[in-house]
């Protein structure tokens, strides 16, 4: 049952993106990128769960479209640091608002006392699973890119 909701919340999430000529994982990474200045490619690469072929074609795509740039870190010139665009917080800011528009959508299906519920259960759930799984508590939040940046 928890596969099924999740793969009508994701293609939910698809067809709205798609709309965007976005698909999930770019979404995400313009997420990363409006959030930090400038993220090396294998940290994006790390934070994305891809590996860094994918990561370069996907950074090459959102540069075509102008949603992206490289530029040289400055501390280290060897280094090149992925960059939001102005066009690309300009778009983002679109995909953001339609797509929270529709996660409150089909998340209205259920009352304030079912969201919390579930909320609940959900939070218990991974933290039990992470720690069964990982031995530790991991799901307490921290950025695998606040030490690098």
């Amino acid at each position: 049952m928890i596969q099924e909701v999740y793969v009508l919340l994701d293609d939910g999430d698809r067809r709205l993106l798609r709309q965007f000529q976005l698909n999930p994982t770019q979404y995400a990474a313009l997420l990363l990128l409006a959030d930090h200045d400038g993220v090396r490619l294998s940290d994006l690469s790390e934070h994305l769960l891809i590996d860094k072929s994918s990561t370069t074609r996907l950074v090459d795509r959102l540069s075509a479209f102008g949603f992206v740039e490289r530029m040289a870190d400055p501390n280290d010139r060897r280094v090149q640091r992925i960059v939001l665009t102005q066009r690309g917080y300009e778009h983002l800011g679109l995909v953001r608002t339609a797509f929270i528009e529709s996660v409150v959508r089909r998340w209205a299906i259920l009352d304030h006392t079912e969201h919390e519920t579930l909320t609940h259960l959900l939070l218990k759930l991974r933290r039990e699973l992470t720690i069964l799984q990982h031995g530790t508590d991991s799901s307490k939040g921290g950025d695998v890119l606040s030490n690098r940046d």
